[in-house]
């Protein structure tokens, strides 16, 4: 008769997404899993298969959180699409100049990508594209409120702001300011409704 499990799946995948998150998936060792989620190398693999299945646990459920997370900032709340992408890209930009905190998995991946077809790069493509469909959801409303032109393509702006975050996100980690995330994530907005760049304004330096 198999022994109960004495753990909590969700947990030893959180635990084993933070590492995977800081190491990635080539770097991060058996002995980094055993240290974060407390479990005997035999029992990860009783329970997950192994090294590479307990990164696509951990990257599955990281895509799923980083989806609904987009999804609650650009939900129905009474302001206009654009006004909710406003407000979602002003807050990426605290999120993201704070010190302490990591990269996602998912942009994890998304560096770690070879653009080959492989099992890291499909899951990859299928978090982008999960993203990208949530941002699509909120554009074409504002096409349809005629805050976009009705000849926009709602795809390829959907997919740049899947970019604009997961740079503003790399940035942050690399050091780079809240003042400059903050005019990164505006001059987003500003090519948005077609306004040139240079109308902006002086900008910030990296090192603010």
């Amino acid at each position: 008769m198999p022994r109960p499990r004495k753990f909590r799946e969700s947990d030893v995948i959180s635990s084993a997404g933070e590492v995977f998150a800081v190491r990635g998936l080539a770097a991060a060792t058996l002995d980094d899993l055993v240290r974060a989620t407390g479990l005997g190398k035999q029992s990860l693999y009783n329970a997950f298969g192994g090294k590479r299945e307990l990164f696509f646990r951990a990257l599955s459920e990281d895509r799923e959180e980083a989806t609904r997370a987009v999804s609650e900032a650009l939900g129905h709340d009474g302001a206009s699409p654009l006004e909710r992408i406003r407000g979602h890209l002003l807050t990426m930009a605290i999120e993201f100049s704070s010190s302490d905190r990591r990269v996602s998995l998912t942009t994890r991946a998304l560096v770690e990508s070879t653009g080959e077809e492989d099992p890291l790069s499909t899951a990859t493509k299928a978090g982008i594209e999960q993203l990208a469909g949530v941002y699509a959801r909120c554009l074409e409303h504002a096409r349809e409120n005629g805050d976009l032109a009705e000849d926009v393509n709602v795809q390829s702006l959907a997919l740049y702001f899947v970019a604009v975050t997961r740079g503003m996100e790399l940035l942050g980690r690399a050091g780079v300011g809240r003042g400059v995330l903050t005019a990164v994530a505006l001059d987003a907005l500003r090519a948005l409704r077609g306004q040139r760049m240079e109308e902006a304004g002086d900008r910030p330096s990296v090192r603010e």
